[in-house]
Parts: C-alpha cells; structure tokens; sequence
C-alpha cells in the first residue's frame, strides 16, 4: 500500500540517482582511457514532459475525497546514456575533466539523499495515519 503517487516519483529519482552515479564513476575510472569521451545520464527532460502535461495526484480512499488527475509513469524510465558534447579534449582525445566529475558526483549524493529523506518523511506520515485510525 502506498500513501501517493510521489512515493513512485521519489523512488524512480532515487532509482535514477544511483544509475547516474554510476555512470559519473565509470567516467572517472576512465580518466587516462585515450579517446574516452565523458557521458552522462539524461532522465530530467523526461520528467518534464510527464510534468507539463499531468500533476501528482495523491491517493484518495473514499469516494468524497478531492479527486485530483493521476500521473503516468510510463515515460519516467526513458533514462539514457549520452556523450556530452562541447568539453575540452586532452591530447589522446579524451575528454574527462576530474573537477567536472567530482562537482557532479557531489550534487548527485545530495540530491540522493534528500530523496532518501524525503522517502523516510513520506512513510513516517503514512504510518502515523494508521497508527492514528487503530487509536479510533
């Protein structure tokens, strides 16, 4: 049981934020590779999409609650790998900036744990709820 749609948003983000991680990491394992180019996992233009064209409805019980339109999820697992373009080359044609990486790395992790956050917060609510109706 889930309490609201955000529930699948946050932990497809979360999915999403560990896949990203990895590929950041493999584009830092690569670093002295010749000709190596750095990639990227792109999900954001995605959520956009579903986002312009639906709102996060939340869960609704009971025929008098406040009906709200669902999202689709269908399109939020189209996450895929690209080459960034536009970065400076070394000599042997790789183009792997370690400060770049690292700056991404760091903003992942936050992101990351602010969705693990924001999961916890999440079910803390919907377990005090049903703690709060077996009181009733």
């Amino acid at each position: 049981m889930k309490a609201s749609s955000v529930t699948d948003v946050l932990f497809e983000q979360l999915s999403f934020r560990g896949e990203r991680q990895k590929v950041i990491s493999s584009n830092i394992a690569n670093i002295n590779t010749p000709n190596y180019k750095t990639k990227d996992l792109v999900f954001d233009e995605e959520l956009k999409k579903v986002d312009e064209s639906k709102n996060l409805a939340l869960k609704t019980t009971n025929p008098m609650h406040i009906k709200t339109a669902p999202i689709n999820s269908e399109n939020m697992d189209n996450a895929r790998v690209v080459k960034l373009k536009g970065l400076e080359e070394q000599n042997d044609g790789n183009n792997v900036n370690i400060d770049r990486e690292m700056s991404e790395m760091s903003k992942n992790k936050v992101i990351f744990d602010a969705l693990q956050s924001s999961i916890k917060k999440d079910s803390a609510l919907f377990r005090s709820v049903i703690e709060a109706s077996q009181k009733n």
